[in-house]
């Protein structure tokens, strides 16, 4: 949620803010808005909307520091008034995150004669700030943190002081130096081409940014050295390089996602690792666990997992896992799915999990994410930079790093097994996204009141991505069922004005699923099919509006090529019907709230 960008010691702050916040528009787009410092005065401009709204405004700032912010509310509807930055004569502040006790300090605050222009809960941090202020800018920052509770990001300007600082707990918070300037942003991707190298806050550590020098202090006040290290080589590369939109780009790139997350596996030595710590620890269950996509992939690797392994496998959602007992205890492997690796109910699950004594593995797209430091082991997800709402790539780098964290636990020639399928998943997913033709698919789906997605074994998970993906940019209602549930209430759903998405790629399972889609049509319903070459009964071809075949890809890969279909088919029903795929309404990349 929300993406915050702040710079001192440069020429013109407004440029580059305004820069970076393109960078991290899809982490929200509500609104916009960037403070400047410019000769003691601080001066801000923020719209509802998208961050192009202020490129009138900012060519008209002037100051060598200042902070940014592209939003996703949660406190206050999108509007001006509840944009950030929230300003004062003295402070301007950006906030990503959560205070969970705003109405406490906001009664508190009104009480004392403060006066509130905006309906978030990100206010009271510069009224806080007014209010300890008594001219040592540390200490008031120190006493207003000490009074915040929830997660927060924060990046300060003060008109007396000639450059921001920077707040980091249980929100993602990235800072860095270069040419005698410094920077802080939520994400990597933004301060690319801007440092030379980045740090990455821990929690509860606040970063003061003068020029090109940055020193840093815990929340008490005690001196603290973090280390620099290069901007990593794979968040360099941005940019759409010819494609119309990021989500079809991706799509494209699922292939490379595959490749090179089967080599980083290989190259940090998980197998090792991992075969090591099976041996020493004897799990007895595992519990995969994520949201969303994350969950989908989770949910999927189950399917082979308990079979390889012989003991009970479960993936769960994290917003539910965190909040209940569980018995995920020292004899648990807990895998713990995050494309981010900020997602607030996958890292909080993480904690629970490893408080309770369970072996917490991190499956990740993000290195240097919240999640791997709560990890006692990282596997690697090498999709490189995701930066479409809906993920994609990721999902299919998620698909194989779980089969190869499965195939390390079952034994060397599990392993063996698990490597080759991956390695030739590569060249089929490549097919299936050059193969698939999906403009007929997607007019159905356009013209249709709801959508619905079934499948029967892996293809169950894989009809709940498609479903998903679908509705994430489109905007069709429809969800994705178990095949054999159809007659359990679903049914009730079709008529003339839905269409029902069979996924087929099990092949003992093959006739069963045929049969559901029979159900449908001879009850007034539509359907379409998308299936392994040769799996599903051609009887199937007359009778659905559309045919859609992928490689037969067998074993636990098999979600990462049946996907392509679906994830292009949500693609071109989005753009046919108008819609931006890659910032769908009300969503954002993040998920760093509850």
């Amino acid at each position: 949620m929300c993406g915050i960008i702040a710079c001192a010691g440069v020429k013109c702050a407004a440029k580059l803010l305004y820069g970076g916040l393109e960078d991290l528009e899809y982490r929200g787009y509500d609104s916009a808005g960037i403070s400047v410092l410019d000769k003691g005065n601080i001066v801000t401009v923020k719209r509802k909307g998208r961050v192009c709204e202020l490129k009138p405004l900012v060519q008209k700032l002037c100051g060598s520091a200042g902070i940014g912010h592209t939003r996703w509310a949660t406190h206050g509807k999108p509007s001006d008034a509840n944009a950030h930055p929230h300003s004062s004569d003295r402070f301007s502040v950006v906030h990503n995150g959560i205070i969970e006790n705003y109405a406490q300090l906001k009664g508190e605050l009104a009480a004392e004669g403060a006066a509130f222009f905006s309906a978030t809960d990100s206010e009271v941090v510069v009224r806080l700030l007014e209010k300890y202020y008594r001219g040592d800018l540390k200490e008031a920052v120190l006493c207003t943190v000490e009074r915040l509770k929830g997660a927060f990001a924060l990046c300060i300007l003060c008109s007396e002081y000639e450059g921001f600082v920077a707040v980091r707990y249980r929100n993602p918070l990235i800072v860095g130096e270069g040419g005698g300037a410094s920077y802080a942003a939520s994400d990597m991707p933004a301060l690319s081409g801007l440092c030379k190298n980045v740090a990455v806050l821990q929690d509860g550590t606040v970063a003061f940014a003068k020029g090109g020098e940055i020193s840093f202090c815990d929340f008490k006040g005690r001196p603290l050295s973090l280390t620099f290290a290069p901007v990593p080589a794979s968040v360099r590369t941005r940019g759409l390089c010819g494609f119309p939109h990021y989500m079809i780009k991706e799509i494209n790139e699922i292939p490379a996602a595959v490749k090179n997350t089967v080599a980083a596996f290989e190259e940090q030595g998980c197998r090792q690792a991992l075969a090591r710590t099976a041996k020493r620890r004897g799990f007895s269950q595992v519990v995969l666990c994520g949201c969303g996509t994350a969950y989908n992939s989770a949910l999927a690797a189950t399917y082979g997992a308990e079979e390889l392994l012989g003991i009970p496998v479960r993936a769960e959602t994290a917003g539910e896992f965190r909040y209940r007992q569980t018995s995920a205890g020292a004899g648990t492997l807990f895998v713990a799915v995050s494309q981010s690796g900020e997602t607030a109910d996958t890292v909080e699950a993480a904690r629970a999990a490893k408080k309770s004594g369970a072996y917490v593995a991190a499956v990740t797209n993000v290195p240097y994410s919240a999640l791997t430091s709560v990890a006692d082991i990282v596997i690697p997800v090498r999709a490189g930079t995701e930066v479409c709402v809906a993920a994609t790539k990721s999902y299919c780098g998620q698909i194989a790093a779980l089969a190869l964290l499965f195939g390390a636990l079952g034994g060397a020639s599990q392993y063996k097994k698990a490597m080759r399928d991956a390695c030739g998943a590569v060249a089929m997913c490549a097919k299936a996204i050059s193969d698939c033709l999906s403009e007929d698919a997607a007019r159905a789906c356009a013209s249709s009141s709801c959508v619905y997605f079934i499948g029967r074994g892996t293809d169950y998970p894989v009809a709940l991505e498609g479903s998903l993906k679908l509705r994430e940019v489109s905007y069709i209602p429809g969800e994705g069922y178990p095949a054999g549930e159809l007659k359990h209430g679903t049914l009730a759903l079709i008529d003339g004005s839905t269409l029902t998405v069979a996924v087929i790629t099990q092949r003992e399972l093959s006739e069963k699923v045929a049969s559901a889609v029979e159900q449908i049509c001879s009850r007034g319903g539509r359907a379409g099919v998308v299936c392994a070459e040769g799996c599903a009964p051609a009887s199937l071809k007359g009778r659905v509006e559309f045919f859609m075949e992928v490689p037969a890809c067998r074993g636990m890969l098999s979600p990462a090529v049946a996907v392509i279909p679906l994830q292009l088919l949500a693609y071109r029903t989005a753009v046919m019907l108008g819609r931006d795929p890659d910032k769908p309404r009300n969503l954002a990349k993040s998920v760093t709230v509850e």
